[in-house]
């Protein structure tokens, strides 16, 4: 029987999404940033988009490494027979790194990008985990039908390669999916993106848009990678000593601009660090680099004269073990780095890092290196792949949805983000947690705390523990 109140009809002792509506229950990345896991219900179907981790620093192991965790995905574990599929929206770990973890829970088909699906695998093979049975490579612009829903991916400008937008179709709603974004003019890799691409074409008459909150509280737009190439050639070329950049593997553009750089400088590009080696060995795969611009072997860095040493490094955020870490304590077997060298942190700080940045900053100062923050710098040597207050507001006006429903952010940033859609224009913003039922169409509601939640721990011992509450 169906109960008119909630909108769900109930089928032996589970309750599933009634035919007339559209519903969104995140499981996590909702009231949080990081550790995305997303559910979409129509028909008594489900479809779920991204399964990531986060890094927690409060629970510290021996070796000084942050606890990784992910959302517990129980709700629709136990529902796995009504689980159509996974889209993972981008290359990016709190969206795809629990796959590893979790995928044989879920056993379902996964889809995403050809550069994404690269990334998945290497993680996978390194992480000793079980690569999806079904991982079907999808061409961003692309249109599948996933079970009872139908899925258009839509590339946009992110801090990694073929980030995609999702418009789900479910009978006759339509729901935007942002996934994260940006509006970025100069994308360094990739064709630039503005809102008023999708307006009159793709995505008329949209219910509902799921939407990135990172930086609904910061005013204005976020720089564009262009700026950063521009900021990173202005601070480099002065300079006479060995320079080390310390970015985001994952960011494919910053490792284009880096090798643009070097060109225009006279110096030879060397990658330090697993994680970027990787992500530029996928890029490669994809032909996302010009193949005009080639890293070194890292190992001839030593070789060179210092006028002409130019690393990428991992260790933006205070990691220990990080290549910035060895560094700070002369013990990196490629590379040594002291008086007249300079090392640019060009990452923004995370919330939670401030003293491991401290730390590693204070180590390289000590062997008389001059060290240049993105956070504290003039020039602008980093850039955000979020949206801004205007960008937002952008979004909003183009598109002209019925409803927003604002997620990846803590409260205070849904918040702002629910303030700037009814600003533009949204008839109806709902802001929720973790676990809340959203009614997305055709009626917009929210019933709180309708799936049961918490988080998973992997442990140094190999196994997947509940966390406590």
């Amino acid at each position: 029987m169906r109960s008119i109140a909630c909108g769900l009809a109930t089928r032996g002792d589970a309750m599933i999404p009634d035919p007339q509506a559209m519903v969104f229950v995140p499981l996590g990345g909702t009231g949080e940033i990081g550790m995305n896991l997303n559910l979409y219900g129509h028909n008594g179907r489900w479809l779920m988009v991204d399964c990531g981790i986060t890094f927690e620093h409060q629970a510290h192991s021996s070796s000084g490494r942050p606890s990784i965790q992910m959302a517990d995905p129980q709700f629709i574990v136990s529902r796995r027979d009504t689980l159509d599929g996974l889209i993972i929206t981008h290359a990016h770990e709190d969206h795809l790194g629990a796959v590893p973890y979790l995928w044989e829970k879920l056993r379902c088909p996964v889809y995403t990008t050809p550069f994404t699906a690269s990334v998945l695998r290497r993680k996978t093979a390194w992480r000793g985990g079980d690569l999806p049975a079904e991982l079907i490579e999808v061409d961003p612009h692309s249109r599948h039908q996933i079970g009872c829903f139908d899925v258009q991916w839509l590339p946009l400008t992110h801090s990694t390669a073929e980030t995609c937008a999702l418009a789900i179709g479910a009978g006759e709603y339509r729901i935007l999916h942002t996934a994260d974004w940006k509006i970025d003019a100069r994308p360094v890799v990739g064709p630039p993106w503005r809102p008023e691409q999708w307006a009159r074409h793709q995505l008329a008459g949209i219910d509902a848009v799921v939407c990135d909150s990172t930086n609904a509280l910061k005013n204005g737009r976020s720089p564009t990678e262009g700026d950063v190439a521009d900021g990173l050639l202005q601070t480099i070329a002065p300079l006479t000593g060995k320079v080390v950049i310390a970015c985001f593997a994952s960011n494919i553009a910053r490792i284009q601009t880096a090798l643009r750089v070097a060109h225009a400088t006279g110096r030879r590009l060397g990658l330090l660090g697993r994680s970027l080696d990787n992500m530029y060995r996928c890029g490669l795969a994809n032909a996302l680099f010009h193949e005009d611009f080639r890293p070194i072997d890292s190992a001839h860095l030593e070789y060179l004269p210092d006028r002409e040493v130019f690393a990428l490094a991992t260790g933006s955020q205070g990691e220990v073990g990080a290549v910035l870490h060895r560094l700070g304590l002369d013990n990196h077997r490629h590379l040594s780095v002291g008086d007249g060298d300079t090392v640019i942190f060009s990452a923004k700080t995370i919330p939670g890092n401030e003293s491991a940045v401290a730390r590693t900053i204070e180590a390289l100062k000590d062997r008389g290196v001059s060290v240049v923050h993105a956070d504290s710098s003039k020039k602008t040597l980093h850039a955000s792949g979020h949206p801004c207050a205007d960008e937002l507001a952008d979004l909003y006006r183009y598109l002209e949805p019925k409803l927003a429903v604002p997620v990846h952010g803590e409260a205070a940033h849904m918040k702002a983000n629910a303030t700037i859609a009814r600003a533009s224009g949204v008839p109806h913003a709902l802001t929720g947690n973790n676990g809340d039922l959203f009614y997305l169409a055709p009626t917009p509601g929210i019933r709180r705390r309708w799936a049961e939640t918490g988080r998973l721990e992997y442990t140094q011992e190999g196994q997947l523990r509940p966390m406590a509450e």
